[in-house]
């Protein structure tokens, strides 16, 4: 069954940003990774506590291009300024995963204020040498499931069988518009920022790091990095879970949204 989402579109500094939403409560806002292939279905796991927001980033997904982007400052004050465009009744928590970990990670050490606790998924940016991540460019197509997800039938639902043609086409065009979008804004530093651990030490919001145990893309090695720079920081290791552990193991939902409710997940 599809989940019913409700859409709200602004302008924001000439982008055209769309934004789904689901669910009643405290508002949550969740920051995509680098590709929106998953989609953000996830999201009704939470929809019964939290009024969950799942923006596009500009030039990627349902929002528009953005062809000034050129750094992961720009996508900061594109999402302050998102923020000050929604109104929301009270401060709302912020998830972030994979890029969208990077991107929270920035946002919330220069306006932590503006949040109440926060969730980082797998996060990208830290570029430990001892922990490195995976090359994507090394990767070839088809293996690509398999370090997505610890069970590559979790991923390969995204992807194209070769059944539709416009699907597969569609699939392709899309990929590659957010891929062009991902490289300007990893252009300055790559994915991430050569200060981001210094960064982590201003956060002092309730911090919860959550990290897939299989990950192959994003070693979950990393996760005691952050953890141990963040202020009010706690993890949480998903076993037998890859990259996308939000659709690989449904349980990490409720365990998130029990950390947001203020409750030990």
């Amino acid at each position: 069954m599809t989940v019913q989402f409700e859409t709200s579109e602004y302008e924001i500094g000439g982008v055209h940003t769309v934004v789904k939403a689901i669910g009643k409560g405290k508002p949550v806002l969740f920051l995509h990774g680098a590709a929106t292939l998953e989609g953000f279905d996830f999201a009704e796991g939470l929809a019964d506590r939290f009024r969950v927001y799942c923006p596009s980033h500009p030039g990627m997904g349902y929002s528009g291009d953005a062809p000034h982007v050129s750094g992961s400052m720009d996508i900061i004050i594109h999402y302050l300024n998102l923020l000050d465009a929604m109104d929301l009744p009270e401060k709302p928590h912020l998830i972030g995963f994979s890029m969208g970990g990077w991107l929270a990670t920035e946002l919330a050490a220069i306006a932590g204020d503006r949040f109440d606790r926060i969730v980082l998924l797998a996060p990208a940016g830290l570029n430990d040498p001892d922990h490195p991540a995976t090359d994507l460019g090394s990767i070839a197509p088809q293996d690509l499931p398999g370090f997505l997800a610890h069970d590559p039938k979790v991923a390969l639902q995204y992807f194209p069988d070769g059944s539709d043609a416009a699907f597969a086409e569609k699939f392709g065009a899309d990929r590659a518009r957010e891929g062009e979008t991902v490289g300007r804004i990893c252009a300055p530093f790559g994915m991430g920022h050569p200060n981001l651990r210094r960064m982590l030490a201003r956060i002092s919001n309730p911090a919860l790091v959550v990290w897939g145990k299989e990950d192959r893309l994003l070693p979950a090695s990393q996760m005691p990095l952050w953890v141990e720079q963040l202020p009010n920081g706690q993890a949480l290791l998903i076993e037998g879970t890859g990259h996308l552990l939000l659709q690989e193991q449904p349980d990490s939902v409720t365990k998130i949204g029990d950390f947001l409710a203020g409750q030990t997940p």
